[in-house]
């Protein structure tokens, strides 16, 4: 089943994720039932992931290499991972984790821009859609 999460980001557009709980489903559900809650976000590269979501969940269905706007979860730091492009130790047209993730959902009608907008006082603001 799919579901969609809307992540608001102040003064900019939300980011719409559609999670999907037949490839992760425990972390999914997690992440479901933990909704709604706020989180402090950076960028690493051309991912966006969160400071420590607010439940904890071992690696389902392990992805060391994810897909462009793939939405996953990094249990060793509890955060939530949004890939808009290369990360610092992904080879030319790989999008690598820092370790192994979850992938949980994709980012629906992404828009590139939004990185530029994430700062060390951005909070992202996870509810359901």
């Amino acid at each position: 089943m799919k579901h969609t999460v809307a992540a608001q980001i102040p003064n900019s557009d939300n980011i719409i994720l559609e999670l999907d709980d037949s490839l992760a489903p425990k972390t999914v559900s997690l992440f479901l039932k933990g909704l709604p809650f706020n989180l402090g976000a950076n960028v690493w590269g051309k991912e966006i992931y969160t400071n420590p979501a607010p439940f904890s969940a071992p690696l389902e269905n392990t992805k060391d290499v994810v897909e462009l706007y793939d939405v996953a979860f990094w249990p060793p730091g509890n955060a939530i991972c949004l890939f808009y492009g290369q990360t610092p130790i992904g080879v030319k047209n790989e999008i690598k984790p820092y370790s192994s993730v979850s992938v949980i959902g994709k980012i629906i009608d992404p828009d590139r821009k939004i990185l530029s907008k994430i700062n060390p006082d951005t909070v992202i603001s996870f509810r359901l859609s």
